[in-house]
């Protein structure tokens, strides 16, 4: 268990070497959870190497659509109008991102949207490496009662003074991560980094209405703001494990995990109409994990090697994809 944080980060004298030069914490509202979502709001607060507040920006978005839940985040339409665009504001993001661990409270969230927003802009997003604060507060055994940020905010004295408001969210996740961060380099504990791989192939689909077209809620919230999308079953019997050097036969059950290149949907799409069968999840009956960062802990990651699932990276599975063995007849 980690002696009292607050004295043992503040009486830190040795810095690990290891550790980011700098920061940036982010926080975006969005339309929705979907991977055809936007961003309507994104804040960005520039901490140095210890987690001090250099400076804050904010902007709203337009999305261009239909601003989703606004009993949450509390944009209209209206209120989005004259927003600028996010290509609009791309160049001034990428300035404040360059350079700097992106940090976020469930960050693979956040860093999807951004990575999606500057694809859709024909950018390649600046991030190399994101940190949560979710799995930071792990790493530190905080006695959270659960992983929200009003709970993390709580623990280190932080008022909240207005929840889904992408300045203060970030301002709030600014004044609870420093601590967390001395506490972490006081007990010299590796943070949670994990490498971040911009899209550089996207295709985008059909979206809500624009905005000025919007559905009125009628008072009422939708029941369907989170778009899903259901795959049809695989017409082919699991034939086994991928045979390392060998060809992919259709049938066989492939999982992915991480960050991918190309954007997760279009991958799973190209496995799908190959004949393969996609997997959310890895047991015994998975053929192939796909992943960049084999060495990233991800649950599924972790039950490959459990079960002793063969493991490739994206470009890997890009060549086999190019020549899948037919499935056996009978």
């Amino acid at each position: 268990m980690l002696e009292d944080l607050t004295t043992a980060a503040l009486s830190a004298t040795a810095w690990p070497a290891a550790y980011p030069r700098g920061y940036a914490v982010v926080d975006v509202e969005t339309t929705g959870l979907a991977r055809d979502d936007r961003i309507i709001s994104a804040a960005v607060y520039r901490l140095d190497a210890r987690g001090e507040v250099e400076d804050h920006w904010y902007t709203t978005v337009n999305p261009e659509r239909d601003p989703g839940p606004v009993w949450i985040h509390g944009l209209t339409s209206e209120a989005l109008e004259g927003a600028p665009l996010f290509q609009e504001i791309a160049e001034e993001l990428t300035a404040r991102l360059t350079g700097r661990v992106l940090v976020a409270h469930n960050a693979v969230f956040d860093w999807q949207m951004i990575a999606r927003e500057y694809a859709r802009a024909q950018r390649e997003a600046p991030v190399r490496q994101r940190l949560c604060t979710i799995a930071l507060s792990k790493e530190l055994g905080l006695p959270l009662p659960n992983h929200k940020l009003e709970s993390l905010a709580a623990h280190f004295g932080v008022v909240q003074r207005r929840a889904h408001h992408a300045l203060d969210d970030a301002r709030v996740l600014a004044e609870a991560f420093r601590p967390s961060l001395l506490a972490a380099a006081a007990n010299n504990l590796r943070l949670p980094l994990h490498e971040c791989r911009p899209l550089t192939e996207w295709s985008d689909r059909p979206a809500a209405p624009r905005i000025g077209q919007q559905a009125g809620y009628g008072g009422q919230r939708p029941t369907s703001w989170r778009p899903s999308r259901k795959r049809p079953a695989c017409p082919y019997p699991n034939p086994g494990r991928y045979e390392p050097g060998g060809r992919l036969k259709q049938g066989m059950r492939v999982a992915f995990s991480g960050d991918t290149s190309t954007e997760r949907e279009l991958l799973e799409d190209r496995a799908t109409e190959a004949g393969l069968h996609v997997a959310t999840s890895l047991s015994r009956l998975t053929s192939l994990l796909v992943t960049n960062d084999p060495d990233s802990g991800t649950s599924k990651v972790v039950k490959a090697r459990q079960f002793g699932t063969p493991v490739v990276d994206e470009a890997a599975f890009g060549q086999l994809l190019g020549d899948v063995e037919p499935a056996s007849e009978g």
